[in-house]
């Protein structure tokens, strides 16, 4: 068991102009005295990341630090999930499917934020019903795992790029399809369940009741685990507040949450970093990854470190 304690934070920076509009007037003085304690730690950091990658920067620090593969749109959650479940994946590919509503506009198909259908699980397991038939045609099977999220093994999934849920959600879906030749099954199925749905009883029952109707699906976590399966020693701690501000744009919340993490977890690393335990500091933005540790520093680098002490407002750039 790893005696580090580490705090993986997505989406402490954006480049959005509503984010730099933020980060002027906010304060995060547990994490600028954190910094100035820590030593970067190369070998857990990325640049030169582009904010079109499949995977955001966040699931590729948490997929290494669980010893999993952290190839673009390559990283095997459903399998790790399924995993962590008891089942023996035996090897399979799997993947999560997401039922969501897919908003078609004259230049834009938004995928809207599935926590907002209102699926339950009796209603979630009605759909997947439906539709699980239709993907068996194409040996994939489906099986019930949350409302908004099901589970699906079949061997299209085996080395398929997908896109994070994190990266389409409330964007255009275009962009972020899997490549045709590969995913050609998928793309089919898409056009079919929207067919299957529009006229459905199923979404008619829902706008009679003024829900949102289910008309499409999302496919992202896709991969078999490598064998032997990796142990890792510790988990992170990721906490989402900062995700959940920045994929709808409220960059007053994000300001919020972010002062509210630097007064909690941030705050708990520093008094545990000051007392001489062992931590770990993973920054994520939308395309690179900094990381901090805890790490023995000549007295050069102390003394840079006291009149030239590293601050978030000199790195948030970089993520």
């Amino acid at each position: 068991m790893s005696d580090t304690t580490h705090l993986l934070i997505p989406y402490a920076a954006s480049a959005s102009e509503g984010c730099r509009q933020a980060l002027q007037d906010l304060a995060l003085p547990h994490l600028d005295r954190l910094l100035a304690r820590l030593s970067p730690h190369p070998a857990h950091s990325e640049s030169g990341g582009e904010e079109t990658s499949f995977s955001p920067p966040h699931e590729r620090a948490l997929a290494r630090a669980l010893g999993l593969p952290a190839e673009d749109g390559r990283i095997p959650w459903a399998a790790w999930h399924r995993h962590q479940q008891g089942p023996s994946t035996d090897g399979e590919a799997w993947a999560f499917v997401t039922p969501c509503q897919w908003q078609v506009s004259t230049d834009h198909v938004t995928l809207r934020d599935p926590q907002q259908l209102g699926l339950d699980e009796a209603t979630s397991r009605a759909l997947l019903a439906i539709v699980s038939p239709w993907f068996a045609e194409d040996g994939i099977t489906l099986h019930y795992d949350q409302p908004t999220r099901w589970l699906a093994s079949g061997p299209l999934f085996a080395g398929l790029a997908t896109a994070s849920l994190d990266r389409v959600l409330l964007r255009d879906v275009r962009a972020w399809m899997p490549d045709t030749k590969q995913a050609r099954t998928l793309h089919r199925l898409h056009s079919e369940m929207q067919m299957l749905l529009y006229t459905h009883a199923f979404n008619d029952e829902r706008s009679a009741c003024g829900l949102p109707v289910v008309n499409s699906f999302w496919v992202h976590g896709a991969g078999a685990l490598p064998q032997p399966v990796p142990a890792p020693s510790a988990t992170p701690a990721m906490p989402t507040p900062l995700r959940d501000a920045t994929l709808r744009e409220d960059w007053r919340a994000w300001a919020q949450a972010w002062a509210a993490l630097d007064a909690g977890p941030v705050a708990d690393l520093l008094r545990q970093a000051e007392a001489g335990a062992r931590v770990q500091l993973t920054l994520c933005g939308e395309r690179n990854t900094l990381a901090f540790r805890s790490a023995s520093r000549t007295f050069t680098q102390r003394l840079q470190g006291l009149f030239k002490p590293q601050r978030f407002t000199d790195l948030r750039d970089k993520l």
